[in-house]
């Protein structure tokens, strides 16, 4: 019996060696080096904890340490304006941003953003995107330009007024100093609005020295997000448009060199963030209107917004003439929003 013990014994510590030894590769395969991935975001952080950053937690947790994507916000690596030459060059990673904000050399990037009127409801972009034809219109614009692939679109909020005094008629809008976007500030110049460029974490401050009379970058949801309405006291109701339309956006080179079951799993997180938005908005848009009590709101008449709505046909017609490219983008829009119009409720009302 002591032989047999013995044996017994020295057989259980040869077993465990040779299992150590068979562990040993295991081992070595986990300590690989994994990919890693810079991406910005136009969203300052309060805001990027709605618009991103759960999808990209998703993404880290499901890649299972095969990759892993470091988030930063708002002009936190580079300013919003030199994303996308900082991503041609590979000094980050992936950008989410919109094609205006970024200066995307392309002639389509005047619809990313708020494009005057495009849109009445965040369901219009996807619709638009996927059903439209403007997957594939995007597709053809980055395909022309080195270094950058365009990955998706999505919704975000409508583009509304919040501001220092009240808006209740078109005069009011003249000399208002106004945080905007490239596009949006270029239609609303028309109506007297002075659009200003800022760095977006320094908006609040600059609404509470006086440098700014209000923003026009959002909805509601966002003003109350961000800590907007805390330093502006009115939401004016009127829109310019009903969805602002962003994207993601990677490297070339660093996109192409992922395997395919990583590239399907940032695909399926792209969605997951475009769904998160679509009801995170929709539902805080309305609830806030109704129950939110930072900011009063105001209206401009029917009759006098239509004056707006009648300017930005024309400036429809000057984007379109740019390009062969843009006429196509803003034909699309006409023929959406005539058959949104036909098609009446719940598609449209008016």
């Amino acid at each position: 019996m002591t032989s047999r013990r013995s044996f017994l014994k020295k057989a259980g510590m040869v077993g465990a060696a040779g299992a150590a030894t068979v562990a040993a590769p295991a081992v070595h395969a986990q300590s690989k080096t994994k990919i890693k991935w810079r991406l910005q975001t136009y969203a300052g952080p309060a805001l990027a904890e709605h618009v991103i950053k759960p999808s990209i937690d998703s993404f880290n947790k499901v890649a299972n340490g095969e990759m892993e994507i470091e988030l930063y916000f708002a002009d936190q690596l580079v300013p919003t304006g030199e994303l996308f030459r900082a991503m041609q060059r590979g000094t980050i990673d992936a950008v989410q941003s919109d094609d205006d904000s970024i200066a995307a050399p392309v002639d389509i990037s005047v619809f990313g953003g708020y494009f005057p009127f495009a849109t009445r409801y965040s369901l219009d972009v996807p619709a638009l995107f996927h059903q439209w034809g403007l997957n594939e219109i995007w597709t053809e614009a980055y395909g022309e330009v080195e270094g950058v692939t365009w990955l998706s679109a999505g919704a975000w909020d409508p583009c509304h007024f919040n501001t220092v005094n009240p808006i209740r008629s078109l005069e009011d809008l003249k000399g208002l100093r106004v945080f905007t976007f490239p596009t949006a500030g270029r239609f609303l110049s028309r109506f007297g609005v002075v659009p200003v460029t800022l760095p977006w974490e320094d908006i609040e401050v600059a609404v509470q020295t006086g440098e700014l009379d209000g923003i026009a970058w959002s909805g509601i949801t966002e003003d109350y997000t961000v800590g907007w309405a805390d330093v502006t006291n009115y939401f004016l109701t009127n829109n310019i448009s009903g969805a602002w339309c962003g994207s993601y956006f990677a490297n070339t080179e660093k996109w192409d060199a992922l395997p395919a079951h990583l590239q399907e799993l940032f695909r399926l997180c792209m969605d997951s963030s475009h769904y998160y938005r679509q009801y995170w908005y929709w539902g805080g848009e309305a609830d806030l209107r109704v129950n939110g009590t930072k900011l009063e709101l105001t209206s401009i008449p029917d009759e006098e917004w239509a004056q707006v709505e009648a300017e930005a046909v024309k400036f429809w017609d000057e984007i379109a003439a740019e390009t062969p490219r843009t006429a196509k983008v803003v034909g699309i829009l006409r023929e959406y929003n005539a058959a949104m119009a036909k098609a009446g409720r719940p598609y449209r009302y008016t």
